[in-house]
């Protein structure tokens, strides 16, 4: 068993692998878009979009990243029919951004172009530890959550 201060230690070195995980995931993100003509920023939207129903801000929380990105990237995919605005009966001023056929059909294609690189991926890790470190990512945005909840989603 690892002592409380040896924990504490592993953080920051977590913190900086999750950041070059992300950086890595990134690149193979962007490239793998780009064999579909879009892009990761598009991709991610359309991910976060497709679940349920998600308002601009809220996506922008979920991803990280400012919601006048986001709000770009989403007019962008309501312009080319990718997605659509939709009445928010929780905030008249804040519509969901929902998928079109369109929409599900592209990141449908985007999921099918990287199921290869994510076979490639589980081959090389045991099953368990798939689950594992799925369970553990997750556990660790529930803390985060504790100690810094998000601002109310709108």
């Amino acid at each position: 068993m690892i002592p409380a201060a040896g924990a504490q230690a592993l953080v920051p070195i977590i913190v900086a692998d999750i950041y070059e995980l992300a950086g890595r995931m990134r690149e193979y993100g962007e490239a793998t878009a780009r064999t579909v003509g879009q892009t990761q920023a598009r991709w991610q939207v359309m991910s976060a979009a497709s679940a349920e129903p998600h308002t601009v801000p809220q996506i922008a929380r979920i991803l990280g990243v400012t919601r006048q990105n986001v709000q770009r990237i989403a007019d962008m995919l309501v312009a080319d029919g990718s997605a659509a605005y939709q009445d928010n009966p929780d905030h008249r001023t804040s519509p969901h951004l929902v998928l079109t056929g369109r929409g599900r059909a592209t990141l449908d294609r985007l999921s099918k172009a990287a199921s290869g690189y994510h076979a490639r991926l589980a081959r090389k890790l045991p099953p368990s530890e798939v689950a594992a470190l799925q369970r553990g990512l997750r556990r660790l945005l529930e803390v985060l959550d504790e100690i810094d909840p998000v601002p109310s989603q709108t």
